[in-house]
């Protein structure tokens, strides 16, 4: 990597790739397009235009190379042929909401007798619970199918044996050395699988199941004329956990993306089309999926049960689907209050704890909401470049979430920890995981984070580090340009958004907007056009202090971020999105 910048105002370095050279002609958009693939590690012309036009049939797999799936669609397959009662028990958040939404609907339109459990986050917590699982087995319930969780229930599912139950487990997190004693366990980070498919969420890996038990019911003679089911009409919610579960957009899951957002287009699910109309959006995108969607649907399982989000997802009754969106709305705005509220308490205990150079952030308070542990861990984690766990204190016991950096797998921190005997109960995966521990084992564990982490990093904290995808002159920065990155949606992780950096940029004036956090301005460019950005929340840092300084009008800049399309009043131009800059 070669580095553009050494210390931006943000205190950031600045790197791209050597391979490509310093300047890009953004009259060339082919080769500009080329460019930034290759330094993502797309090589090949023929890889190039698959990854540019991903299709389900292209990427799609034999769902039979995820070990122990023969197994689990033929446990399943003899249960719908007798009739047997189903459970499906799913997981608080959007991924877990959207996969046991999938299972449920594939099996009521088979015509099976299926519920469902979605455990409480503050009552139940993460995974699977003994006494949601008695329960369930007093309702009559012969087969247990669990979707993202289960891998880390051994307990659990050996009691769910021990009560008659038949157990399928499929998941997607980071498995303890002893798998549950299930029938099937479904999980391509299981050690023995080979599937390569290790990146899918857990709504991934239910869709594959479902896939497979498909086919093998077809095999079985099972359908008749009255039975009509399109697989990929679950697409929008399978793109839907895979975006709010921050998997990487790659290979099937960048398929299951493209292909899920164009089906959310079509607004067949009545429940995902009134909340897209609650939210206002018009044109599905990734972004409208993780910070429109994906948080009205998280707030239920946030402040009490994800219950209403599932229903939400489920109903055919338009009165239903507008009384739960509403309720889900409201229910984010509460959500958005008290992660507000205790985000001012948390940043105060995570500056005094940056004063003592750790590489890694604990903090913790008592009584704060726990549904709200994680969104403010993924805050700190950004201003700060560290791995962060944010915790609530609570009758002798702390529950928390992780949120970490690129560098610092923390799903395998918390596993070592919970092996060590310090967590009572944890599990993740490498950038997000959740743990539970005694009060007495506070200290303990801040410790084992912090040495687990320097361990890691080998004792060198990183300097924040953004990896851009092109440099070019500002000029260059126009709806054609913007057009053509947009070929390479859908954008998450793994393939985000292009980076780029402008050069020759003038500025001509910047102004606060909003509720103050924000700004926008305009700059012109070397062929004498003018091109408006905005910035957010860089108001009180060294970028909003230099562009709101009037003495600095006329300044050339060098610019960081992402190039947009801005739509005012029926006008569409491109808008640049500032997130760092020098001069």
């Amino acid at each position: 990597m070669r580095k553009i910048v050494e210390k931006s105002m943000l205190g950031k370095v600045w790197t791209i790739s050597d391979d490509i050279c310093k300047q890009v002609d953004s009259n060339d958009t082919q080769a500009l397009i080329k460019s930034i693939l290759q330094s993502r590690g797309v090589i090949q012309d023929d890889d190039i235009a698959r990854f540019l036009n991903p299709s389900i049939k292209e990427y799609m797999p034999d769902p039979f190379v995820l070990r122990d799936m023969d197994r689990a669609v033929s446990v399943i397959s003899d249960a719908i042929c007798v009739g047997d009662k189903i459970a499906i028990y799913g997981d608080y958040d959007v991924d877990g909401i959207t996969a046991t939404a999938i299972f449920v609907k594939y099996l009521t339109t088979l015509g099976c007798d299926v519920s469902w459990h979605l455990p409480t986050r503050e009552g139940e917590g993460y995974g699977l619970n003994i006494n949601a699982i008695e329960k369930i087995a007093e309702s009559g319930v012969n087969l247990l199918i669990t979707v993202d969780c289960g891998i880390s229930g051994v307990a659990e599912v050996a009691r769910a044996k021990e009560l008659g139950l038949k157990v399928v487990v499929t998941d997607h997190h980071s498995p303890d050395v002893v798998l549950p004693n299930a029938d099937a366990v479904v999980n391509p980070k299981r050690s023995d699988d080979t599937s390569g498919l290790s990146f899918l969420a857990g709504v991934g890996v239910a869709f594959l199941t479902l896939v497979a038990l498909n086919r093998e019911l077809k095999n079985r003679q099972f359908f008749n004329e009255e039975i009509k089911i399109n697989l990929l009409n679950y697409m929008d919610l399978v793109a839907l956990g895979t975006i709010c579960d921050t998997m990487p957009l790659i290979g099937l899951n960048r398929a299951f993306v493209s292909t899920g957002l164009k089906v959310m287009g079509l607004r067949q699910n009545l429940g995902l089309k009134t909340l897209m109309d609650l939210a206002g959006i018009k044109h599905p995108s990734v972004y409208a999926a993780g910070f429109a969607l994906g948080p009205r649907l998280n707030a239920a399982g946030r402040l009490d049960s994800a219950g209403p989000a599932l229903e939400l997802l489920l109903t055919d009754n338009p009165l239903i689907a507008n009384d739960l969106a509403n309720k889900l709305h409201k229910m984010n705005q509460e959500r958005i209050d008290i992660q507000n509220a205790i985000m001012v308490d948390a940043a105060e205990k995570a500056d005094y704890c940056c004063k003592d150079g750790k590489c890694s952030l604990f903090v913790c308070g008592d009584n704060w909401h726990g549904g709200v542990m994680g969104i403010i861990a993924g805050r700190l984690k950004d201003k700060y470049n560290l791995p962060t766990c944010v915790a609530t204190r609570c009758d002798g016991v702390i529950n928390g979430s992780g949120r970490s950096i690129p560098e610092v797998d923390l799903g395998k921190i918390i596993h070592d920890a919970l092996a060590a005997g310090i967590l009572s109960e944890g599990g993740g995966h490498a950038a997000a995981a959740g743990f539970t521990l005694n009060v007495d084992n506070e200290q303990d564990f801040c410790s084992f984070l912090e040495q687990a982490v320097q361990k890691q990093l080998n004792g060198v904290c990183p300097v924040p580090e953004v990896y851009v995808d092109a440099e070019l002159d500002a000029s260059g920065a126009n709806m054609q340009l913007v057009e053509k990155l947009s070929d390479l949606a859908p954008f998450g992780q793994c393939n985000p958004e292009p980076t780029l950096v402008l050069h020759g940029a003038v500025l001509k004036y910047a102004t606060v907007m909003g509720k103050g956090a924000h700004l926008r301005g305009v700059v012109k460019t070397s062929n004498g056009n003018q091109l408006a950005f905005v910035g957010f929340n860089l108001v009180g840092t060294p970028v909003g202090d230099f562009l709101l300084d009037e003495a600095n009008t006329n300044t050339k800049i060098v610019m960081l971020g992402k190039l947009k399309e801005n739509e005012y009043n029926g006008r569409v131009s491109a808008q640049f999105t500032l997130e760092d800059m020098t001069v």
